[in-house]
Parts: structure tokens; C-alpha cells; sequence
């Protein structure tokens, strides 16, 4: 209010200030009324908007040669194992060997003292050349006695024990002859050859220790790495499919593979199988041979046998994360090309590892949804991305179920 004014002027100034405020009041109310109908359409149109896709891993089905493998635990062993003990009694006088070292057979690995045995060699030659000089001289008083004999001086008995003595003599000599015999042999044995081609372990005598044939304790072990062989067991619901291709003719391939089943060692043959199961495991044993050229597996190693039971032509395969469960059976989700997914049924042919062979219900490039299918209804669309790698070697496994 102005201080002074007349009431005229008073009563100009109200009426301007309450216009004022209704025109602002007015306004206000406009705007308000806007803001709301433009926030309603937003929201109209954000309902009627269709909904975002769904981010999913999708792997494409492949067609090709599929391997069928078998797999089990196996032990490496030696293809030859041989524990030297020496088979006489006498004093080491040389180790011709160092341990660890490669040696072929018929090599000296270690001389046991000889000259005890040469002794006995010459003394049993010595009793031979005895021997046979007094057989001479029995046969030569024979043929005198024989003439007396004939001219009635001598009896007849004394010609007949004269003639008895040959028999003596020449059995005298056998016995010297065997004794030269096992005395060469025990010469030989002085000298301890390697039997086979093989790695020298650890030594347990040194040169000046007297050993005895009566001893336990193998002087050393040479074990053969190459070949070398694999033993592993399997079901024996699965002998019956190794025993038939074996039948058929050929060798069946075996891959050796490190104990986290990640890394192929070496690959060999598989030999045979064993002549009985075992009944408290339920497996069979096999035989596989490796040529080991680079040492790659050595005796008493772990390691996963992979078996190469047969190989499947032309099969579609497909990641076993698609796969899917549902009241109808078996189906997978299938993206098109517009991103949209569908549920195909489909048949499983056998299950290996992270890899299923499908008979039917898929073909070569479709693409199937390997990770977020919890989120997935038929029609809905999706945001294909890489699937998750998988670890290699995952894909070989034990036949699963087949149809």
C-alpha cells in the first residue's frame, strides 16, 4: 500500500496486484495441465513400445566326421621290466654303467671278480686230461691182457674186470667235462649283460661289494620305454563294442592324455584285452603300445586313455548346453534369421563330453541358444552373442545315452 495515496489510487493498486496473480494462477494451471498429458503419452508409448532383446549365447550346429571315443584311467608300465641279481657269489670289480642311462642288450653293465672261477676252469680241464689219460692206459692193458688172454696165461675175469674200468673211466670223464661246463657258465655269469634295450635305474651295489647268488636285492632294474605300454580299464558294458571292432579287422587307435584330461601325451595301438573282468569293479582291463619316441609317458605315470571306438559320418553335432527338456521330449531353441527363437524337437543320437550328435531335428548352420534359455519363450527375439568358451579336451567323454 502507497503511504498516503488517496483511496482511489489505493483501491487501482488492488485491483491490479489480485489480476496479476489470477493471470499467474491461470498459468500456472496451463502448464501443469501440459506437463500430465505429455507424461501420459510418454507412458502410452512406452507400453505400447515392444520389449528389448534378450541377450543369449547361440552356437551354430556343424556337420562333419564326428569321433566316438571311450575313455578310462590307465597306468603306464614298461614294456619289459627286468631286475638284475647275479647268480654266483664274488666281489664287484667294475660298474659299467651310469644310472639313468640308456643301454641295448648284450652291453656289460657290470664284472664280478672271474678269477675264482677260472680256478675252477682250469682245475676241472686238469682233471679231464687225468681222466681220459688213464682211460688210455685201461684200454691199452686191455688189448695186452687180451693176447695172455688168448694164450690161457691170464683168466678170464681178469679180462673182463680190465674191460668193466672203460665204463669207469669214461663216466670219470663225463663228470669232468660237466664240470668245465659249469664252470664257464659261472664265468659267464661273472659278466652281467643288459638282457634288453632299456633305461638303467638306480644303481644298489658299487665296485668292492661282494654279492651272493643267495641275496634278494636286484644289483639294478632296466625298464624298456620304447615301446612302452598303457593299461586302462573300461566298463564292461563297453567290452562287447571293443571286442566287435577289434573282430572286424585293424587296430584301434589310443590317445594318452595328461591327469587334467587337457593335453594328448602320445598315441599308440591298443594290443588286447584282458581274459576276464574284473568282479568287484565291474571293468575290463586293456592293453595299448605306444613308440614313446620322446619319453613323453614313463612307468607307473597316470594318465586318461582315450579309445578311438568308431567314426561317424557326416553327423550334425551341436553344443550339449542347448540342449532342452520339456513335457514333449527333447528340443532345443533355434534363432532365424530375424533373431526370433523357436522350440525344435530333435533326437539324440549319443552324448560325448560337451558335444551331442543330433539324428535329427537339425541341420548344418541353424543356430541354437546355448546359454540364457531360462529367459526364452517361442517368438521372442534375441541378441545372439559368442557362447562361453569351453575348456579343450572337454568335448571326448564316455559314450553317453543313444537312440
Amino acid at each position: 500500500m502507497l503511504t498516503g495515496a488517496c483511496p482511489r489510487q489505493r483501491a487501482r493498486v488492488r485491483k491490479t496486484f489480485w489480476g496479476a496473480s489470477l493471470a499467474l494462477a491461470l498459468a500456472l494451471a496451463i502448464c501443469a495441465l501440459l506437463s500430465g498429458c505429455s507424461s501420459q503419452s510418454a507412458k502410452s508409448a512406452k507400453a505400447n513400445a515392444p520389449p528389448p532383446p534378450i541377450p543369449v549365447g547361440v552356437a551354430a550346429a556343424k556337420q562333419g566326421d564326428f569321433n566316438v571315443y571311450l575313455t578310462g584311467l590307465g597306468t603306464v608300465q614298461a614294456f619289459y621290466t627286468v631286475s638284475l641279481k647275479t647268480r654266483i657269489d664274488g666281489q664287484i670289480m667294475q660298474v659299467n654303467f651310469r644310472e639313468g642311462q640308456d643301454v641295448n642288450a648284450g652291453a656289460l653293465l657290470i664284472l664280478i671278480d672271474p678269477r675264482p672261477y677260472q680256478v675252477a676252469l682250469a682245475q676241472a680241464e686238469a682233471n679231464l686230461q687225468k681222466d681220459e689219460a688213464q682211460l688210455t692206459n685201461a684200454k691199452a692193458q686191455y688189448e695186452r691182457n687180451k693176447v695172455l688172454y688168448d694164450q690161457g696165461v691170464i683168466a678170464k675175469q681178469d679180462l673182463d674186470t680190465l674191460q668193466a674200468s672203460f665204463g669207469t673211466y669214461e663216466g670219470t670223464i663225463a663228470s669232468d667235462k660237466a664240470a668245465i661246463d659249469s664252470a664257464k657258465l659261472n664265468l659267464t655269469y661273472c659278466r652281467i649283460t643288459s638282457p634288453i634295450n632299456g633305461r638303467v635305474g638306480l644303481r644298489q651295489v658299487d665296485p668292492g661289494n661282494y654279492v651272493t647268488a643267495a641275496g634278494n636285492t636286484p644289483m639294478l632294474t632296466i625298464t624298456q620305454l620304447h615301446p612302452i605300454a598303457l593299461v586302462f580299464t573300461l566298463p564292461e558294458d563297453q567290452l562287447q563294442q571293443v571286442a566287435q571292432r577289434m573282430r572286424q579287422g585293424g587296430s584301434l587307435q589310443v590317445d594318452a592324455y595328461s591327469r587334467d584330461d587337457l593335453t594328448r601325451m602320445a598315441s599308440g595301438k591298443l594290443l588286447t584285452i584282458n581274459n576276464q573282468i574284473d568282479p568287484t569293479t565291474g571293468t575290463v582291463q586293456l592293453k595299448a603300445v605306444f613308440d614313446n619316441p620322446d619319453n613323453a609317458l614313463w612307468p607307473n605315470q597316470f594318465v586318461n586313455a582315450h579309445l578311438l571306438l568308431d567314426t561317424l559320418k557326416n553327423a550334425i553335432t551341436a553344443p550339449a548346453s542347448a540342449l532342452q527338456r520339456g513335457p514333449d521330449g527333447t528340443f532345443v531353441y533355434v534363432v532365424d534369421p530375424n533373431n526370433t527363437v523357436q522350440m525344435r524337437p530333435i533326437e539324440v543320437a549319443l552324448t560325448q563330453g560337451s558335444t551331442v550328435v543330433i539324428s535329427k531335428g537339425l541341420q548344418a548352420g541353424d543356430r541354437v541358444v546355448t546359454d540364457g534359455q531360462e529367459k526364452l519363450q517361442a517368438g521372442m527375439r534375441v541378441a545372439p552373442q559368442a557362447p562361453a568358451k569351453q575348456k579343450s579336451g572337454s568335448s571326448s567323454g564316455n559314450i553317453g545315452s543313444q537312440t
